[in-house]
């Protein structure tokens, strides 16, 4: 994989003046968008799949925007006794994760889905999450877009509801601080700490992401906090 990615261009000089503003109106106005009739589909095709495993008990970890893959296959050959739900908007990638592993991990299930229809959805239903892995978002480093990244989205109120342990991981530092920041005004610590990743040890990245961006030797870190 080629090292010749770009680093994040912003006109921000250090944390969205208005965060403060959106992750408290979020926090106290659930969001009320229309559902995508897919994604009610796969919340549906989720839930029958739970029930039917020999581990419908088993704790639930989350793969938001797992591409093709990588991460999803990596996180439940970690977490064998888990049940992993990878989701990605894109039919396109998913189709691409199911050529690249023909053989899913049985606690593993791959859906299309729009990442917050998907959350309020399992929200509603009171599903709570072991754990829940946001790697690499798009970070949408222009100031006008603040409402498109997760810490400023309407949906931010239901990834909190799900719980468990978050883990983001980023390429642009202040995305992370931003996301620090936005769990700091809903009243959760989180930890902002230097991604170590060995280019010569390709099994170390987990996503395609993480090893271009390695190669090309941007700074990575990773945002945890517990829910």
């Amino acid at each position: 994989m080629l090292g010749n990615s770009k680093q994040v261009v912003t006109n921000q000089d250090g944390l969205h003046p208005r965060l403060a503003e959106h992750v408290k109106r979020h926090l106290s106005t659930p969001w009320r968008g229309p559902i995508a009739e897919h994604t009610q589909q796969a919340f549906a095709e989720i839930a029958a799949w739970i029930q039917q495993s020999l581990m419908a008990n088993a704790p639930l970890i989350l793969d938001t925007g797992c591409g093709t893959g990588r991460s999803s296959v990596y996180l439940a050959e970690k977490y064998p006794q888990h049940l992993v739900i990878g989701i990605d908007q894109s039919e396109d990638r998913l189709r691409r994760a199911r050529i690249r592993f023909p053989q899913l991990p049985h606690n593993l299930y791959l859906a299309r889905a729009e990442a917050a229809d998907l959350w309020r959805l399992m929200a509603a239903a009171g599903w709570r999450l072991e754990k829940h892995f946001v790697l690499y978002p798009n970070p949408w480093p222009k100031a006008a877009h603040l409402g498109r990244r997760w810490h400023g989205h309407p949906a931010w109120r239901e990834l909190l509801l799900l719980k468990g342990e978050l883990v983001c991981r980023s390429n642009w530092r202040l995305y992370l601080d931003e996301m620090q920041a936005a769990l700091a005004v809903s009243g959760i610590e989180a930890q902002v700490t230097p991604l170590h990743i060995d280019v010569a040890e390709a099994e170390q990245a987990i996503t395609d992401f993480e090893e271009k961006y390695a190669l090309s030797q941007h700074s990575l870190w990773q945002l945890t906090a517990q829910l």
